[in-house]
């Protein structure tokens, strides 16, 4: 699942199709637990949102049944009020029979009063309520709810039935409105192509939080934690430091920027495992990946730059050309295969990497602005 566009609002995951299933079986096992052995119900649903639901909601209730749908259509009337409300769909008799309503999701219970109203001229024995979520902050009915799947806060939905003008009932999960769709943006390139310098005048550009693997393990090692004791080894070996510590540092930093306007991401991911990591950590969150932008610079003109930083920034990976090149070796044969990965979801864009600092913003800003 990650956040999705329909028409013009973004709405992100709220409940995956696995959590959906045990809501309906909950439902569906208790309404059977409670029903006379002989009882034989009517189950009518709500048209329209509820389809999926009740279609799931029958294959689960492992007892005789009766199945029907109806819809509350408003036509012009001749009374006072101009509308009234009217069942569109019941064409058996109901007197004596166990009608059991399934309703994909009460709010307010503007519905639910008008269901109550038809089927009490309907004479059935008995009347029950079953409604797969429910609001209870804005609910103001005192109209009783028999079986409730799970209460939700007062937030849009789409899915499993539920649309936003027309649309979105297909969906086999549940997405929540989001008010503001962050805009994460993966720079990519080998060491020395300028990531920081770029990122660093890109987010006041942008207004966006830059996140630096680099940063955030020199971090670490300035206050000896454990993990930053561990990824100190193999940055002084000029190796790349393993999955596990560095997504366990990142992770840390993308929870403290969650409501900042997005993120840039400078030295992670670098490998396809990290991205996947990534893309799964964000989509728990309602967010996503808004495209990876690449600084693209030829090998040797790295290593040169590379050399040159040694000279001040201290740091020994920088001081050996050894090490640098097996840096450029573990880029090539686990890093670079990233394109592919954001390729396949057109979600790469290549920049050339070579030129005036200026020159090289003024690249990158035309990607960034359309992101």
């Amino acid at each position: 699942m990650s956040v999705i566009k329909i028409h013009d609002k973004y709405f992100k995951p709220y409940l995956p199709k696995e959590k959906l299933e045990k809501y309906v079986s909950f439902l569906a096992k208790q309404v059977a637990e409670e029903l006379p052995k002989d009882e034989v119900p009517i189950f009518i649903g709500i048209l329209n949102g509820c389809f999926m639901f009740v279609a799931d909601f029958i294959r689960e209730f492992d007892r005789p049944c009766k199945v029907s749908f109806v819809k509350l259509a408003s036509y012009q009337g001749t009374n006072t009020s101009g509308k009234v409300k009217q069942l569109v769909g019941i064409n058996e008799n109901l007197k004596g029979k166990t009608v059991i309503i399934l309703e994909d999701i009460i709010d307010t219970g503007t519905t639910l009063t008008e269901i109550y109203n038809i089927f009490r001229d309907k004479q059935v024995k008995e009347l029950k309520i079953v409604t797969l979520f429910f609001k209870p902050d804005v609910f103001k009915k005192e109209l009783h709810i028999d079986y409730i799947g799970k209460s939700i806060p007062d937030k849009f939905i789409v899915g499993y039935g539920l649309d936003y003008d027309g649309l979105g009932r297909n969906l086999e999960s549940i997405y929540q409105l989001t008010d503001k769709k962050m805009t994460n943006i993966v720079l990519f390139g080998p060491p020395g192509a300028g990531k920081g310098t770029q990122a660093t005048r890109l987010k006041e550009k942008y207004d966006l939080v830059h996140i630096s693997t680099g940063d955030v393990f020199r971090l670490n090692i300035k206050n000896q934690t454990a993990l930053g004791m561990e990824a100190k080894k193999y940055m002084d070996q000029g190796d790349l430091v393993p999955d596990e510590i560095t997504i366990g540092m990142l992770k840390a930093e993308v929870e403290k920027n969650l409501d900042s306007n997005g993120i840039i991401f400078d030295g992670f991911p670098r490998t396809e495992h990290q991205a996947k990591v990534l893309d799964a950590f964000l989509t728990e969150k309602g967010e996503e990946i808004s495209g990876m932008v690449a600084l693209e610079v030829p090998e040797d003109l790295l290593v040169e730059r590379l050399l040159e930083r040694g000279k001040t920034s201290g740091r020994p990976d920088d001081q050996d050309e050894s090490k640098i090149r097996n840096r450029f070796n573990e880029y090539e044969t686990k890093t670079a295969v990233l394109k592919d990965f954001y390729l396949e979801q057109n979600k790469y864009y290549g920049v050339d990497g070579v030129g005036s600092i200026e020159e090289i913003t003024n690249r990158l800003s035309k990607v960034f602005g359309t992101l």
